[in-house]
């Protein structure tokens, strides 16, 4: 079987390509975007990140199904990660692309384009790692101008209504916060078909409430929004990180149980003494090799830290622990269930 990460353009279904392309980081090494024939256009579900390399495999690509970048006819872009939203608005600068963006994205594209693109330093505060917001403000902050520059704003806010049209099949816009607060997949009942961003994907689960704007409880807005893909009929799954699988539902299922276990073992850490949702994240295992927090860089650090919140404050919605806030930082205890 192919390596999914290697470049090249892969038929998926008859009229829709998917096209790996490079990202920059050393954990995701590649995107799944998806051309989609459209008469004698295509439409891209997502679009890459603005780099040069990124750039240049996606025009290949385009030339080797007979198409440029002129024959984009629109961007339906599942969420604003740089990786999914970036290289579509490079394109636009030259092309006039339309692009579509979840209408939930729109809290925190205000403060990109306003150049508050992190919106993490307060939350680590508030989860008890001062120590890591120290350090996480010393990396992040000269590369938010740079960061806010690569965005701008959509030409459609897209919404639980949106419906496209296109030239051999339609696609329904379906809602699923989580990931981010405005992430959105697409459906082609039709084909059986989920363009799943980053909502399902086959190896990983998604980092939860990562963005500018955080939503007051993404965990749970991520786990009803796996929910509701369970109330479609399954489908092939097309993912933006991993190969194409067969079932969205088996999918689906496979990460509420691992939310289940990552709830049990939050608990089980509270239990045994940690108060804050840093002091939680420094105890639990992290990725496949449960690895330890220490040996995490700087970013994943961030990223641990903020899930691990997101399951507290989940059992706290539950009645599964209580909180209180003391001096700033919201401290977790065990409660009767």
């Amino acid at each position: 079987m192919t390596d999914w990460t290697e470049p090249g353009v892969f038929e998926v279904a008859p009229g829709v390509h998917r096209i790996p392309l490079p990202l920059p980081n050393d954990g995701l090494h590649t995107v799944n975007v998806y051309a989609i024939d459209d008469g004698d256009g295509v439409v891209m579900i997502d679009a890459g990140w603005a780099l040069d390399e990124a750039t240049d495999q996606l025009e290949a690509s385009l030339d080797a199904l007979g198409h440029g970048f002129g024959d984009i006819r629109r961007f339906l872009v599942t969420h604003m990660h740089r990786d999914h939203y970036t290289l579509a608005v490079a394109l636009r600068k030259r092309f006039g692309t339309r692009i579509g963006l979840g209408l939930g994205e729109q809290p925190s594209m205000e403060r990109v384009l306003g150049r508050r693109a992190d919106g993490q330093l307060a939350n680590l505060v508030v989860w008890g790692a001062q120590d890591l917001a120290e350090r996480w403000r010393a990396l992040i902050l000269p590369l938010d101008a740079k960061a806010s520059a690569a965005y701008e704003a959509p030409d459609e806010w897209l919404t639980a209504d949106t419906v496209v049209d296109l030239d051999t099949r339609v696609l329904r816009t379906v809602p699923t916060p989580g990931h981010t607060a405005g992430h959105v997949v697409f459906v082609d009942a039709a084909s059986s078909l989920l363009f799943a961003g980053d909502h399902v994907l086959p190896h990983i689960t998604p980092s939860i409430g990562f963005e500018p704007a955080r939503a007051d409880l993404p965990l749970g807005d991520y786990l009803d929004s796996l929910r509701l893909m369970r109330e479609f009929p399954d489908m092939r799954l097309l993912p933006a990180h991993g190969p194409v699988a067969d079932s969205v539902h088996g999918r689906v299922d496979e990460l509420l149980k691992h939310h289940e276990d990552r709830l049990e073992a939050t608990i089980d850490s509270v239990a045994g003494g940690t108060a804050t949702a840093y002091e939680t994240a420094r105890r639990l295992g992290w990725t496949r090799r449960e690895r330890k927090f220490d040996e995490l860089n700087l970013f994943n650090q961030v990223l641990a830290a903020g899930e691990t919140a997101a399951h507290l404050d989940v059992l706290v919605r539950d009645g599964r622990l209580a909180a209180s806030t003391v001096d700033g930082v919201v401290h977790y205890s065990a409660t009767l269930v």
